[in-house]
């Protein structure tokens, strides 16, 4: 497995996110954010950081990067695409998931392990997990406080598309949202790092199931063709 990681200025853990994957037999690779290809890999990471400074708003200024067109090709194609804390405010910024992170309740930086359950297995990050699941994985975010209108969260309802949900909501996300998936579900977001919690010296290897399911959605994936 290829797993390409995306590089903003400003991004910070791109090398958690390939030490982990490593560790579970997967090739890493750096994909800069002034890349107009993800050079065939399997599956793309959007990591955590500041992308940019998060100058305007976190990850508007990211959306507009080359990498981000053939990002959005990937997915558009079935690709498998996580983004995982301000990856997850660039792929919302970028139209690959609907909503918006806001600043988060009481206006405090969180840096702490929180635990989040699994609400939907029909997404390329869950479907190894089971449904009710509780993860103990770490926060490390200011805006993580998913908001959304209440027809899209009417629709993620319906669709099946929140994948995670805090079991105490530490950053006042609407209602209780960790994480969620799109209609096809292999676009993810989530604000909680599963690559920090993937191995026992780290305090929890819960993350592990997460980036599993990851790795063999992008394995087990049909070939397919851009759409047009």
């Amino acid at each position: 497995m290829r797993v390409g990681i995306v590089v903003f200025p400003g991004t910070n853990c791109e090398l958690d996110v390939a030490w982990a994957v490593e560790r579970l037999g997967a090739s890493p690779e750096l994909l800069w954010h002034g890349d107009r290809t993800v050079r065939g890999v399997d599956t793309v990471v959007v990591p955590g950081g500041f992308a940019h400074g998060d100058y305007l708003r976190t990850g508007a200024i990211a959306r507009f990067s080359p990498v981000m067109d053939a990002v959005t090709e990937f997915a558009a194609a079935g690709g498998p695409v996580v983004g995982i804390c301000n990856g997850f405010q660039v792929l919302t910024e970028a139209g690959l998931l609907p909503g918006a992170l806001q600043k988060n309740a009481g206006l405090s930086f969180l840096c702490q392990t929180v635990e989040v359950r699994v609400e939907s297995t029909a997404s390329v990050l869950t479907h190894l997990a089971r449904p009710g699941q509780v993860l103990r994985v770490p926060i490390n975010h200011f805006e993580g406080n998913y908001v959304c209108d209440p027809d899209t969260l009417e629709l993620l309802r319906a669709e099946d598309r929140i994948v995670l949900r805090y079991v105490d909501n530490p950053n006042g996300s609407l209602d209780d949202i960790a994480g969620i998936a799109s209609d096809q579900g292999n676009v993810v977001g989530l604000m909680p790092h599963p690559e920090r919690a993937s191995d026992a010296l780290l305090g929890s290897a819960d993350g592990v199931v997460l980036l599993e399911s990851l790795l063999a959605s992008a394995r087990d994936r049909l070939p397919v063709s851009p759409r047009a």
